[in-house]
């Protein structure tokens, strides 16, 4: 079987970003002996041919060359004003018209409350279905709060650690990787223990004990 392509999109304009450190996560838990995953931050591009679509400048090149390469992006973003972020739509503007066409997308926003989780459904989504994708996977959000930074990784709060691992089974579900079952599109199916699911669960913060 020939190797498939994940690219992993961040749009967060941060040096220290979570938004980052949690897609880069996301990539650890997809990698399989026949996928190689890449990632690419959008504030490294040039910002100037970025910001006038100068597609011939070569890191912008290299960086659309990427796109077309990849079977599957997943595209995170930090959530400003109840909008992705502007990076991000600076990135999806240079980007052909079709340029998802037959690709299967995972959507991943962080933000300080839940209230903006209807930005990816109905900010994102509709701009990555204009663009030809071939099965957008169920979008997911993920409160800073459940984020705890521990060098160049992170570890999640159960409450976002399962429904992300859930996100990914169906992923790589999409790209073929792992057979569809019956429980895709639950996001808390009760599957096998972690230790026999197929799930690529993230390591997560175990709860607290209490005394009585």
């Amino acid at each position: 079987m020939a190797r498939q392509i994940v690219l992993a999109v961040s749009g967060s304009p941060s040096s220290k970003s979570r938004t980052a450190l949690v897609v880069q996560h996301v990539l650890g838990l997809l990698r399989t002996e026949n996928l190689e995953t890449r990632f690419l931050s959008v504030r490294d591009l040039p910002a100037e041919a970025l910001l006038r679509g100068n597609t011939s400048e070569p890191q912008i090149a290299e960086a659309l060359a990427a796109v077309e390469q990849a079977s599957g992006i997943v595209f995170a973003t930090p959530i400003f004003k109840a909008a992705y972020s502007g990076l991000l739509k600076c990135m999806l503007d240079i980007l052909p018209q079709f340029a998802l066409a037959g690709k299967a997308i995972l959507p991943i926003a962080t933000g300080g409350s839940v209230a903006h989780v209807l930005a990816l459904d109905y900010g994102l989504r509709p701009v990555l279905q204009s663009m030809g994708a071939r099965h957008i996977v169920q979008s997911h959000f993920i409160p800073e709060k459940d984020v705890t930074v521990q060098g160049d990784d992170v570890v999640l709060d159960p409450a976002t650690a399962m429904p992300l691992g859930e996100a990914v089974h169906h992923f790589k579900a999409s790209l073929g990787l792992i057979a569809i079952d019956a429980l895709m599109g639950h996001p808390r199916p009760v599957r096998p223990t972690l230790e026999n699911s197929s799930i690529p669960f993230t390591r997560v913060i175990e709860p607290r004990r209490t005394d009585g």
